[in-house]
């Protein structure tokens, strides 16, 4: 079969994709393996060294490495040995017959023209190791690389021995058109693909994710190429020539890997199979009905989006404690049947409820299978104990019957530092956290080069699943509005490990000592953050409409706010000077803040002063979802609040917008939250050192932060000055575990201009915005969505996040395109008058009557 070999970072991204369909792909830099193998269903392998084997083993990689290096104690069928024939063909043979074929899965032979030509030595090598099996991979295999261009004679010389074709992918081209091997034509010739029909066509077996055949089809070089271009179902019809497969009727079919067969007779199709099925009769396959889980998956799928109101079916996908109660009650079940029987019962049981928690979260059957297939690649295995909350019950005798769910059943347990892993963008669904040793780079887009969707795809948020959220969160609100101070209680106790001696905290509070270095910047960010907002204030407004018709405008303050100060991964006493600050300047009565407690059930000293300064009469010792629901409605100890503020993870938005949306709550909210972000401008005249602490500056808050560039007309050498900068630092950071995950997950846009830059911007609506061009303040008149901007050089994000005066409470997820960041407004109302006197009623009345009759409100017209 052919194997491309990647070089090149650069490789157009239609080839890529078309090429990640092959059977096996070759790189030539591990990370681009690891990334590969993570999104694809292809052997991925990559040329490395013995030290770096283990490593990429473990991750799903195969490998390749020179003669001597192979290293012991691995899966010798994942381990390719390299000899190179510039000293003589059949020496290069005879050492891959004395070592390779002996102790790997696969020798590559790095040949010359006349070599391949040459034939018999390559057949010799071939015949040697299709008689030694590589375990269940089947017989050792043989690459050649070639040292010059391939043709496709020498292709199907090589693919007539026996023998696999390494061709790098800068050598082939999508279409017949392209400067390189038609891709398609590469395969057929590559594969040594031969057909026993008249016609020339290959027979191709079409099967789905679980390999259950849909069908079958034919293909010749143009279908192939056609079908690898569009990565779906395209074949050779007998009569009708190029078949695009459900074009018409929206039965297609998204290709995800082909194969050859053992005799090199027919190829094998694996589809993600859309529509009605397979078959021209409406049905999945020509064969039938599926059958055993492949079917389970199908119906579970259908029911969860069919399920009538009130259902079980509908209960099991909307109830998570229902459907975490019947799981745990089948595994109790199964791990307590004695019979072969009631075992296959027990477990058909258990795994028709898993099932359904797949389907529920977006799960398919292939992507748990695929989970199976990467931990059966693992090199490294755990030792195998269980857990030992289950240790102590597993060895007493059979329960007659499930324990019943312990009384409060809330949520999965929801913590900051572990929130679900979104997906960044379409453009590269395989991402992953760069590795210890791995440059921490950014995605590189160019902006001339995408399309209108990829373009659209970046300006996504990271996509979470809000009807989720909102079904774990629901309960623990449901609690805390039940039992008050009891659930808050329980809940910091389950989520968080602490119990609290006293949920709420009253002033006067006693503030410990904190060092003078720490007091004295809360006192000066205090001082700035204070004159800003008090600036803020708004005076009243009175206007004379028309004669005797005075009108005014007054502000008052909201008598009780709640103000929810995130902790868990980091200590943030920023946001209680954010928040309360103008919480005090605008007068507001009470003021209660909420934040997470430290183990031992205290309040985070700098927090706890914070709150002594902004005038806080209260504090609630909790944190998520269970602080926002008990300052919403009340408990014993917690007063009700009339608006919340403050940032948080998913849940405490979502807890945010339940409370919000419930009357019976009566509380407002400031904004919806997402993720912190910021987007950078950049160009030539910026310092790169400048550019990579901004960016490094939100990365580091947590692994869905989003970090974007534009690199508005930067030479590859400007940017790549960055991209070093963005390395060095964040290896230095003491969260780099964080910046590692973040970092791969956000991106930099090239764009010709700082016009361009400003115009995505715009479309983006960052958090926040950093002007790192020439003329930055100039600029600020063409934004129109954003947070906050920072304007220039020597404004960086930090600087607003602690103490320049403006506020770090922001619109996040492209929220800025309506909502403004939290100010002095933010917790006052504004209430209007209006004074008429007899000449001003006599003025008006007319047109008052006249209004009140035409919306025939008698009533109104009489007042």
């Amino acid at each position: 079969m052919l194997v491309p070999k990647i070089t090149s970072s650069t490789l157009d991204p239609a080839l890529q994709r078309a090429l990640a369909l092959l059977p096996a792909v070759l790189y030539t830099d591990a990370a681009q393996a690891v990334a590969a193998s993570a999104s694809s269903d292809a052997a991925i392998w990559a040329d490395t060294d013995a030290a770096a084997a283990k490593e990429l083993l473990n991750r799903g990689v195969a490998v390749a490495v020179h003669s001597g290096e192979v290293p012991a104690d691995v899966d010798a069928a994942r381990i390719a040995v390299r000899y190179s024939a510039a000293q003589g063909l059949e020496q290069a043979v005879e050492r891959a017959l004395g070592e390779g074929v002996a102790r790997a899965g696969a020798v590559v032979l790095q040949l010359t023209r006349a070599q391949i030509e040459e034939g018999a030595q390559l057949a010799r090598l071939v015949a040697a190791a299709d008689a030694r099996a590589a375990g269940e991979s089947g017989p050792v295999r043989v690459l050649v690389e070639l040292s010059g261009s391939w043709t496709e004679d020498l292709l199907a010389r090589v693919g007539r021995a026996g023998a696999s074709a390494v061709v790098e992918a800068d050598q082939l081209a999508l279409d017949a058109q392209g400067a390189g091997l038609a891709l398609g034509a590469a395969v057929v010739a590559g594969s040594g693909l031969a057909s026993d029909r008249a016609d020339g066509l290959i027979t191709t077996v079409v099967v789905d994710e679980q390999h259950v055949c849909l069908g079958v089809a034919y293909s010749n070089a143009a279908s192939l190429g056609a079908a690898l271009a569009a990565g779906e179902g395209v074949y050779w019809s007998r009569r009708r020539g190029l078949w695009h497969k459900g074009l018409t009727s929206g039965a297609t079919q998204a290709l995800l890997g082909l194969r050859v067969d053992c005799d090199a007779d027919a190829l094998c199709f694996r589809v993600r199979q859309h529509g009605a099925g397979f078959c021209h009769r409406g049905t999945r396959t020509c064969f039938g009905p599926a059958a055993g889980l492949a079917r389970l998956a199908h119906t579970v799928a259908a029911r969860r989006d069919s399920a009538p109101a009130g259902s079980y079916t509908a209960r099991l996908f909307g109830d998570a404690p229902l459907l975490r109660a019947k799981l745990l009650e089948e595994a109790t079940e199964l791990a307590d049947a004695r019979e072969p029987a009631d075992v296959a019962f027990e477990a058909a049981d258990l795994l028709y409820f898993a099932m359904v928690k797949c389907a529920a979260h977006g799960v398919s059957l292939a992507d748990v299978e695929r989970s199976l297939d990467r931990k059966h690649l693992n090199v490294v295995r755990r030792p195998g104990n269980a857990k030992p909350e289950f240790v102590a019950g597993a060895e007493a005798e059979p329960r007659a019957e499930a324990a019943p769910e312990p009384e409060l059943q809330t949520a999965p347990e929801p913590r900051a530092e572990n929130p679900p892993v979104p997906r960044t963008s379409i453009l590269n669904p395989g991402i992953r956290a760069a590795l210890p040793g791995e440059q921490i780079r950014m995605r590189v887009y160019a902006s001339d080069a995408l399309t209108a969707a990829e373009r659209d795809a970046l300006l996504q948020r990271p996509i979470i699943d809000s009807a989720e959220i909102m079904r774990r969160v629901r309960p623990i609100v449901d609690a805390v509005r039940a039992t008050g101070d009891a659930a808050v209680r329980e809940l910091t106790r389950k989520f968080d490990g602490v119990s609290l001696d006293a949920v709420v905290l009253r002033a006067p509070f006693d503030v410990p000592a904190l060092p003078e270095r720490v007091r004295a910047a809360i006192d000066q960010a205090y001082a700035n953050v204070h004159a800003f907002h008090s600036a803020q204030l708004a005076a009243d407004t009175r206007v004379e409409t028309m004669p005797g018709v005075v009108c005014s405008r007054f502000s008052r303050a909201i008598e009780r706010v709640g103000l929810y100060v995130p902790g868990g991964s980091a200590v943030l006493p920023s946001s209680a000077l954010m928040l309360g600050v103008p919480a005090q300047v605008a007068g507001c009565r009470e003021i209660v803040l909420a934040t997470p407690p430290r183990a031992d059930g205290s309040v985070v000293p700098e927090v706890l002063y914070v709150a002594h300064k902004v005038g806080a009469t209260a504090i609630v010792t909790a944190g998520g979802a269970q602080a926002i629901a008990a300052m919403a409605y009340g408990t014993q100890s917690v007063p009700k609040v009339d608006k919340i503020c403050g940032p948080g993870n998913q849940y405490v938005t979502a807890a945010k917008m339940l409370a919000q949306n419930d009357t019976a709550a009566m509380v407002a909210i400031d904004m919806p939250a997402g993720p912190s972000e910021v987007l950078v401008v950049a160009d030539a005249s910026s310092n790169a050192a400048f550019v990579a602490s901004d960016l490094l500056s939100q990365a580091e808050h947590g692994p869905d932060s989003q970090v974007v560039l534009l690199a508005a007309g930067l030479s590859d050498a400007q940017l790549a000055a960055i991209e070093a900068e963005v390395h060095a630092q964040a290896s230095r950071l003491p969260r780099v575990d964080v910046v590692r995950q973040s970092i791969p997950k956000s991106f930099c846009l090239r764009v010709p201009s700082v016009a361009a830059a400003m115009a995505f911007s715009n479309a983006y609506a960052p958090e926040h915005l950093i002007l790192h061009n020439a003329r930055a303040a100039a600029c600020v008149a063409d934004v129109v969505n954003a947070g906050s901007v920072f304007v220039g050089p020597y404004s960086p994000e930090s600087c607003g996040d602690y103490a320049s005066g403006t506020n770090h409470t922001l619109p996040t997820y492209g929220f800025s395109r309506m909502y403004s960041g939290v100010n002095t407004a933010t917790f006052v109302k504004h209430i209007t008058a209006q004074e008429l006197t007899p000449q001003g009623l006599a003025n008006i009345a007319d047109t008052v009557m006249t209004l009140a009759e035409v919306e025939e409100l008698e009533a109104h017209r009489n007042a």
